[in-house]
C-alpha cells in the first residue's frame, strides 16, 4: 500500500477506536436511525437505495424522514428541503429524494441537529434514514447498511484511491447490499448479504444521442446505456454534483451539432442540476436508476426486528 494511503488508514482506524471505546461521544435521537452508507467515495447507489428502502417502509405503513449532509449546497444552515427549491439551497441528491420519495428531508452537516429538527417538525415520522452515514459516527445509529460495488475490490485507500475505509470496517455493518457482479463474500465478515438488481428506466431508446453526466463514475452510466441498446453519438463528463451553467449548455449543443445527434440523455441527478436550463436542450431524456432488493420482505423483517430489539419500539 502507498505510504500516504497507509497513513490515512491509520488515522481512520484511530478515530474508529476512539469511538468504539467511548472517548469520542455519540449522540442518540429519540427515534431509530437506519444508516445507508459505503466504504468508498461516491457512486455506490446510495440515493437510489434510500428511495427503494423508503418505498418498502412506506408500503408497510411506516412513515419516515431522511437526514442528509446536503453535499454541494451553498447554505450551511440546517434546513427542511423544499421540493421546489434548488440544488444550491439543498444539494442535488436531497432534492431528488424529496421530489421522488415524497418524504421530509432535512439537510445539515451535523446530522444529530438535523434529526432534532426532523423530530420537532415531523411527529408522524417513526424513524430516520441517514444518507451516507457509515462514517458519520457522531450520530448513533440502530441499523447500518453498507453498499458495496465491484470497483471497491480493486481500489485502495484515500487519497491515492477512493476507499474511505478498508474492508475490516464491515464489522460495524448490520447488513451488506451488493449487486450481482460484486465479488462477494468478503473474507472475515459473516454479515447478512442483501442482493440488489439494477434497473435503468427511460421512455424509449433514442438513436444518436449525446450522453452526459456529472456523477462519481460516469463510465458506468455510459456503458449501462450501451448495454440497453442506446446509440451514443458522443459522451461528455462533468465533475460530480456539477451545477450546470449557460456555458455548459453551449458546449452540449455544440457537441450535438458536431456529432449529428438527435438529442440528449443524462441522469436524474443531472436533470436536477440543470434546472430551467434543460429547456434549451429540446430533445431530452433522463435515465433513472432503480435498485430492486431481492427477497425484500425477509430483509425488511430482519431490519425491523433488530430495531425492536435495540430500541424497544414495535413497527
Amino acid at each position: 500500500m502507498n505510504p500516504v494511503s497507509a497513513a490515512f488508514g491509520l488515522g481512520v482506524r484511530l478515530r474508529n477506536t476512539l469511538y468504539d471505546r467511548g472517548v469520542f461521544k455519540r449522540r442518540t435521537l429519540s427515534r431509530p436511525v437506519i444508516s445507508i452508507g459505503n466504504i468508498s467515495v461516491g457512486g455506490s447507489g446510495k440515493t437510489p437505495f434510500i428511495m427503494t428502502l423508503g418505498r418498502l417502509l412506506r408500503d408497510r405503513g411506516i412513515e419516515l424522514d431522511v437526514l442528509s449532509r446536503g453535499y454541494g449546497r451553498k447554505s450551511r444552515e440546517i434546513a427542511v428541503v423544499d421540493p421546489a427549491g434548488s440544488p444550491e439551497q439543498f444539494g442535488d441528491e436531497p432534492l431528488l429524494i424529496a421530489r421522488r420519495l415524497g418524504v421530509p428531508v432535512v439537510v445539515g452537516a451535523d446530522r444529530y441537529q438535523a434529526g432534532l429538527l426532523a423530530e420537532e417538525k415531523f411527529p408522524q415520522s417513526r424513524l430516520h434514514l441517514l444518507d451516507d452515514g457509515f462514517q458519520h459516527r457522531r450520530l448513533q445509529r440502530d441499523f447500518d447498511i453498507v453498499l458495496l460495488q465491484p470497483a471497491d475490490f480493486k481500489d485502495t485507500l484515500l487519497p491515492i484511491g477512493r476507499l474511505r475505509e478498508d474492508f475490516s470496517a464491515l464489522g460495524r455493518a448490520d447488513a451488506i447490499a451488493i449487486l450481482p457482479e460484486t465479488p462477494f463474500p468478503v473474507r472475515g465478515t459473516s454479515k447478512p448479504v442483501w442482493q440488489l438488481r439494477k434497473n435503468v428506466h427511460f421512455m424509449a431508446p433514442m438513436s444518436r444521442v449525446v450522453a452526459f453526466c456529472g456523477i462519481a463514475r460516469p463510465e458506468q452510466f455510459f456503458s449501462g446505456l450501451r448495454k440497453l441498446g442506446m446509440d451514443l453519438a458522443g459522451t461528455l463528463t462533468f465533475s460530480d454534483h456539477h451545477c450546470y451553467t449557460q456555458r455548459d449548455i453551449v458546449r452540449l449543443l455544440k457537441a450535438k451539432a458536431q456529432t449529428g445527434a438527435r438529442g440528449f440523455i443524462t441522469t436524474d441527478k443531472d436533470a436536477v442540476n440543470l434546472g430551467p436550463l434543460v429547456s434549451q436542450l429540446l430533445t431530452f431524456e433522463t435515465a433513472g436508476l432503480e435498485l430492486e432488493l431481492e427477497d425484500a420482505p425477509k430483509a425488511l423483517e430482519t431490519m425491523l426486528q433488530t430495531l425492536e430489539q435495540r430500541r424497544g419500539c414495535r413497527f
